[in-house]
Protein backbone atom coordinates (compact mmCIF):
# COMPACT_ATOMS: atom_id res chain seq x y z
CA UNK A 1 0.00 0.00 0.00
CA UNK A 2 1.45 3.39 -0.78
CA UNK A 3 1.07 6.44 0.90
CA UNK A 4 -1.10 9.09 -1.30
CA UNK A 5 -0.95 12.67 -0.61
CA UNK A 6 -4.57 14.55 -0.50
CA UNK A 7 -5.23 17.26 -3.27
CA UNK A 8 -4.86 20.12 -1.25
CA UNK A 9 -3.17 23.91 -1.43
CA UNK A 10 -0.13 22.26 1.33
CA UNK A 11 0.84 18.55 2.40
CA UNK A 12 3.01 19.38 4.97
CA UNK A 13 2.20 22.10 7.70
CA UNK A 14 4.88 23.08 9.98
CA UNK A 15 2.96 23.21 13.73
CA UNK A 16 4.98 25.61 16.57
CA UNK A 17 4.55 26.44 19.92
CA UNK A 18 4.69 30.18 21.96
CA UNK A 19 4.55 31.01 25.21
CA UNK A 20 3.41 34.11 24.62
CA UNK A 21 1.08 33.15 21.55
CA UNK A 22 -1.06 36.25 20.68
CA UNK A 23 1.99 38.71 20.35
CA UNK A 24 3.95 35.68 17.58
CA UNK A 25 0.86 36.04 15.59
CA UNK A 26 0.93 39.26 15.75
CA UNK A 27 4.91 39.58 15.36
CA UNK A 28 4.70 36.69 12.60
CA UNK A 29 1.99 38.72 10.52
CA UNK A 30 3.81 42.53 10.86
CA UNK A 31 7.36 41.05 10.31
CA UNK A 32 7.10 38.24 8.01
CA UNK A 33 3.37 38.73 6.22
CA UNK A 34 1.49 36.06 7.54
CA UNK A 35 -2.01 36.33 7.82
CA UNK A 36 -4.45 35.01 9.95
CA UNK A 37 -6.65 32.39 8.90
CA UNK A 38 -7.86 31.01 12.35
CA UNK A 39 -7.28 32.10 15.66
CA UNK A 40 -8.81 30.07 18.53
CA UNK A 41 -8.53 31.92 21.72
CA UNK A 42 -8.20 30.10 25.23
CA UNK A 43 -8.33 31.12 28.63
CA UNK A 44 -5.86 33.32 30.45
CA UNK A 45 -4.59 34.97 26.84
CA UNK A 46 -3.61 31.56 25.32
CA UNK A 47 -4.20 30.00 21.95
CA UNK A 48 -5.57 26.66 21.65
CA UNK A 49 -4.91 26.85 17.51
CA UNK A 50 -3.73 29.36 15.20
CA UNK A 51 -3.18 28.94 11.40
CA UNK A 52 -1.40 31.86 9.67
CA UNK A 53 -1.14 31.64 5.72
CA UNK A 54 1.35 32.64 3.50
CA UNK A 55 1.25 31.94 0.17
CA UNK A 56 0.08 28.32 -0.63
CA UNK A 57 1.47 27.57 2.55
CA UNK A 58 1.06 27.47 6.39
CA UNK A 59 1.87 27.15 10.01
CA UNK A 60 -0.42 26.75 12.57
CA UNK A 61 0.87 27.39 16.30
CA UNK A 62 -0.76 27.83 20.00
CA UNK A 63 0.30 28.04 23.43
CA UNK A 64 3.12 26.28 24.93
CA UNK A 65 1.12 26.29 28.24
CA UNK A 66 -0.93 23.39 26.88
CA UNK A 67 2.60 21.08 28.13
CA UNK A 68 1.03 18.79 29.95
CA UNK A 69 -1.60 17.60 27.51
CA UNK A 70 -0.26 14.57 24.75
CA UNK A 71 1.20 16.62 22.13
CA UNK A 72 2.59 19.23 24.45
CA UNK A 73 4.75 16.73 26.48
CA UNK A 74 6.62 16.12 22.65
CA UNK A 75 7.50 19.69 22.47
CA UNK A 76 10.25 22.03 24.12
CA UNK A 77 10.61 25.58 23.68
CA UNK A 78 14.14 26.74 22.05
CA UNK A 79 15.34 28.22 25.29
CA UNK A 80 15.22 25.07 27.09
CA UNK A 81 17.43 23.20 25.31
CA UNK A 82 19.76 25.39 24.59
CA UNK A 83 18.47 27.22 21.66
CA UNK A 84 19.05 24.52 19.44
CA UNK A 85 16.53 23.23 16.99
CA UNK A 86 15.88 19.73 15.51
CA UNK A 87 13.92 21.40 12.48
CA UNK A 88 13.38 24.27 11.04
CA UNK A 89 11.40 26.36 8.77
CA UNK A 90 12.28 27.76 5.09
CA UNK A 91 9.80 29.94 3.48
CA UNK A 92 10.27 30.66 -0.31
CA UNK A 93 9.94 34.50 -0.77
CA UNK A 94 9.74 36.53 -3.83
CA UNK A 95 12.13 39.13 -2.45
CA UNK A 96 14.76 37.87 0.57
CA UNK A 97 15.98 41.41 1.21
CA UNK A 98 13.19 43.01 1.39
CA UNK A 99 12.11 40.60 4.29
CA UNK A 100 15.35 40.84 5.74
CA UNK A 101 14.90 44.66 6.31
CA UNK A 102 11.90 44.16 7.78
CA UNK A 103 13.69 41.37 10.26
CA UNK A 104 16.23 43.48 10.77
CA UNK A 105 13.34 46.89 11.66
CA UNK A 106 11.61 44.33 13.97
CA UNK A 107 15.05 43.18 16.07
CA UNK A 108 15.20 39.16 15.14
CA UNK A 109 18.43 37.75 15.83
CA UNK A 110 19.94 37.20 12.45
CA UNK A 111 21.86 33.88 12.52
CA UNK A 112 22.95 33.62 8.91
CA UNK A 113 23.21 36.92 7.01
CA UNK A 114 21.95 37.57 4.02
CA UNK A 115 24.07 35.81 0.91
CA UNK A 116 23.36 34.22 -2.73
CA UNK A 117 23.66 30.66 -2.57
CA UNK A 118 25.79 28.59 -4.53
CA UNK A 119 22.59 25.95 -5.28
CA UNK A 120 20.57 29.50 -6.40
CA UNK A 121 18.40 31.84 -4.69
CA UNK A 122 19.43 34.64 -2.04
CA UNK A 123 18.63 34.01 1.77
CA UNK A 124 19.21 34.38 5.32
CA UNK A 125 18.27 32.31 8.52
CA UNK A 126 16.75 34.08 11.52
CA UNK A 127 15.59 33.46 15.37
CA UNK A 128 12.21 34.81 15.96
CA UNK A 129 10.97 36.28 19.12
CA UNK A 130 10.85 33.28 21.09
CA UNK A 131 13.69 31.83 19.77
CA UNK A 132 12.59 29.53 16.57
CA UNK A 133 14.69 29.30 13.37
CA UNK A 134 13.44 30.73 10.30
CA UNK A 135 15.18 30.94 6.78
CA UNK A 136 13.45 33.29 3.96
CA UNK A 137 14.82 33.24 0.61
CA UNK A 138 14.27 33.03 -3.37
CA UNK A 139 15.56 29.86 -3.87
CA UNK A 140 12.39 27.81 -5.20
CA UNK A 141 13.07 23.65 -4.94
CA UNK A 142 10.20 23.00 -7.63
CA UNK A 143 12.00 25.16 -10.72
Amino acid sequence: MSVTPKQTRANVIPCLRYRNAPAAIEWLCSTFGFEKQLVVPGDNNTILHAQLAFGNGMVMLGSASAVDSEYGKLMKQPDEIGGAQTQTICVVVADADAVYDRTISARAQIVMDIKDEDYGGRSFTCRDLEGHVWTFGTYDPFE
